[in-house]
């Protein structure tokens, strides 16, 4: 995965990919309270990662419309790129060895 710091791509830590992976492949709306359950994570550790993400625009959080107290985990076009270009690597990698 060199190739991905080489490329600029921002060196995400194993918990950080599992959240983006979890949020980009279950096409459902996610929670904080919802992704700690789903993933066997505590809160403030999922929130951290989502703060981390977020700092790259990888994800977005917006309140629920219809409970003020829950935020909403959503999808980027960035991080919909950052997942397509680390496949392409992974991909490339697989067809050296």
């Amino acid at each position: 995965m060199v190739t991905a710091l080489q490329k600029g791509l921002p060196d995400l830590t194993s918990r950080q990919f599992t959240l983006l992976l979890h949020v980009y492949l279950k096409d459902q709306a996610h929670t904080v309270r919802g992704l700690a359950e789903e993933l066997n994570m505590s809160k403030p550790a999922v929130t951290r990662a989502l703060d981390r993400l977020g700092k790259y625009d990888f994800i977005r959080r917006k309140t629920d419309e219809n409970d003020r107290r829950s935020i909403l985990v959503q999808r980027t076009i960035k991080g919909s790129v950052y997942l397509r270009e680390f496949g392409d690597m992974v991909e490339d990698y697989a067809e050296e060895v």
